[in-house]
């Protein structure tokens, strides 16, 4: 029988969660590039085209970040040491990639506030998960919150009654494999693996993916097209380091739900950069999601 998982310290939970807002406007950022990228050019763009300049910017950074210190290099606790370490670390990386696919041809075909609630189910998937592989067990309150800010995301994506058929199945596969990919992301944290290291490695793994399919479909860009490729790259990196230190100051059933501000996030971008003002269905998820937060987070920095 798995014991009880020790809760964070209020400190370290309170870092988690701070990191799991950043990574979730960075993730926000990258959706709006995104899409910006097919209406700055006369051709539109593969998705794993785009997924490759999200990893190439991510890897460059985190490369750097880490790199720069020989100490990490040299200090063999921040790097996998044994079989099942690199197992792990794989395996986030081929669920990530996954994830990451899958969005971005959610974000090509169907429309992106679509995209983003379907892609907003991975933190429901990565409690499923820690739930399978961890063995952390969850509390009625726990899943009740976070099964709340789920019904939030619907209020304001409201799917109609084909949304989860064809390409949108894919957009609620890369909810899994992010949820997968986080799920290992917190193993690997507890094991003291570099988090600059994760980034770096995944990103890499991630682009060498992307080289078979281009080989044969690379689409021509124009300048700007590239500018705001860079930028999602840049955002997305943002995400990534976000959500990595996120899981590695606390346990994902502790701070996954704030995943879910990304949508409010994409909500004041979509504004910003498209006008979109947000209906009143929309505003009650917001309102759901935010109060869902809140009751997990002061119910657990009350608990010891």
């Amino acid at each position: 029988m798995a014991s009880a998982p020790v809760a964070a310290e209020p400190k370290s939970l309170r870092k988690g969660v701070l990191c799991i807002l950043l990574s979730a406007f960075g993730f926000a950022l990258m959706a709006m590039f995104v899409r910006l990228a097919d209406e700055c050019g006369a051709r539109q763009i593969p998705a794993v085209q785009k997924a490759l300049f999200r990893n190439l910017v991510a890897a460059v950074i985190a490369g750097w970040a880490f790199f720069r210190r020989p100490s990490s290099v040299r200090c063999g606790a921040s790097l996998p040491m044994d079989l099942k370490t690199w197992s792990d670390l794989m395996l986030r990386c081929g669920f990530g990639a996954i994830g990451i696919f899958a969005n971005f041809y959610a974000l090509t075909h169907i429309p992106v506030g679509n995209a983003m609630a379907l892609n907003r189910t991975a933190p429901f998937f990565t409690l499923l998960m820690s739930w399978i592989i961890l063995g952390q067990r969850m509390i009625l309150r726990q899943t009740l919150c976070v099964a709340g800010a789920f019904v939030g995301a619907m209020f304001v994506i409201k799917p109609g009654l084909g949304t989860l058929s064809g390409h949108a199945l894919i957009g609620l596969f890369s909810g899994f494999g992010a949820g997968a990919a986080y799920t290992f992301l917190h193993k690997l944290g507890r094991k003291g693996i570099d988090g600059a290291f994760i980034i770096f490695f995944f990103s890499a793994f991630s682009c060498i993916a992307c080289v078979p399919f281009l080989v044969c479909g690379f689409v021509p860009m124009s300048c700007l097209q590239v500018v705001v490729l860079l930028a999602a790259g840049a955002s997305a990196a943002l995400g990534q380091f976000g959500i990595t230190w996120g899981y590695r100051f606390a346990e994902p059933r502790q701070v996954a739900v704030y995943d879910y501000s990304g949508i409010i996030f994409a909500a004041m971008l979509g504004f910003v950069a498209f006008g979109q003002i947000p209906d009143i269905l929309s505003l009650i998820g917001f309102a759901v999601i935010i109060i869902m937060g809140l009751a997990l987070h002061f119910r657990q920095s009350g608990t010891k």
